[in-house]
């Protein structure tokens, strides 16, 4: 698997199977396009990856389906991966991502 590098802003850290990535709390709000300082925001994000840009998509339209709220319309990002941002019914933000860069395991199946 290859090492996930970290640029400046970020710490990546791989958990077997998954990551943890820290991001400064105004870089991840300004990520997300809600406020640092506005109700609702906890600093903290859940982050889907997929394997491509029709899958997120897709997702973000499921979540919505199911009661979620579109927080930021899936679209490419300065990074080179393709995002968008829904709330659940708590509250809490998801980002839905396809990093291209980012090898996020084997297809189902194999």
């Amino acid at each position: 698997m290859p090492r996930l590098a970290s640029p400046p802003s970020v710490a990546f850290f791989n958990l077997n199977g998954t990551w943890l990535g820290l991001y400064g709390r105004d870089a991840l709000a300004e990520d997300a396009g809600v406020d640092a300082d506005g109700s609702g925001f906890r600093g903290v994000t859940l982050a889907h990856n997929l394997d491509s840009e029709a899958a997120v998509d897709v997702l973000l339209r499921e979540a919505v389906a199911a009661g979620a709220s579109l927080v930021k319309p899936a679209q490419k990002v300065f990074w080179g991966g393709y995002s968008g941002y829904f709330a659940d019914s708590d509250g809490h933000l998801w980002e839905v991502a396809h990093n291209p860069l980012l090898w996020i395991g084997p297809a189902a199946g194999e």
